[in-house]
């Protein structure tokens, strides 16, 4: 039985997926396989329940996470705790389940140490199949994100670098150069070398025009979306 600690700031939405990761009945000849034992409403409450569990010898095989969880921790930020082990927490698989597929988030996700990303319009039949190969140590892509990535690998055209596309997200939320320098902890003249560059990639020569840019391709999503 794969023990599945469910985290996502939607009472409706857990319930919903605590039902459809529960009924085999679309997977003709498989046995009911995975329970859902836990469930947390952002990152932060899924670091407690992993420690409690852990402490009464009670731990989950996988955690089903969601990116943005309101003012709670996000899942990115979660999945680095996790994968990272920090704060007394032992290491499981960490599977997203989001409905955003920018480059931004699905990097963040796998940079983070997530096994695998899924979209929250996939078909029941595999999402469960992810969760089973994300538990079983296997890398588990939604056919979108996958060729997103392959995409990313097989495009000539300059890519950004995971700093050109968090000054981009930054940028979006209306940070001047300045503040971008501290928020970064980098000198102005620095951020300003990494904007002709971005301009240069994304083909464009202004701050507003990189912005919507990167909105087009899913380089990066409106903010708050």
């Amino acid at each position: 039985m794969i023990r599945v600690l469910l985290v996502d700031d939607h009472p409706v939405v857990r319930a919903g997926l605590k039902a459809m990761l529960e009924d085999p009945s679309e997977d003709p000849g498989t046995v009911p396989d995975i329970q859902v034992v836990a469930q947390a409403a952002d990152g932060g409450a899924a670091l407690d329940e992993l420690r409690r569990r852990q402490t009464l010898g009670d731990p989950v095989d996988l955690v089903l996470m969601d990116l943005q969880m309101g003012a709670g921790m996000d899942g990115v930020s979660a999945t680095r705790a996790i994968r990272g082990g920090d704060a007394g927490v032992q290491p499981v698989p960490v599977l997203v389940l989001t409905t955003y597929d920018s480059d931004s988030d699905i990097l963040s996700a796998l940079e983070a140490g997530a096994s695998g990303y899924m979209l929250k319009d996939a078909e029941s039949q595999r999402i469960r199949a992810a969760v089973r190969s994300a538990a079983a140590g296997e890398t588990a892509l939604a056919p979108e994100v996958a060729a997103r990535l392959v995409g990313r690998l097989q495009n000539p055209v300059p890519q950004l670098s995971a700093r050109e596309v968090e000054i981009l997200e930054l940028l979006a939320t209306g940070l001047s150069n300045t503040a971008l320098a501290r928020r970064l902890f980098i000198s102005v003249a620095t951020v300003k070398t990494h904007l002709v560059h971005i301009y240069a990639k994304l083909g464009v020569d202004n701050r507003t025009a990189a912005i919507t840019a990167a909105v087009q391709k899913k380089i990066i999503r409106v903010p708050d979306a």
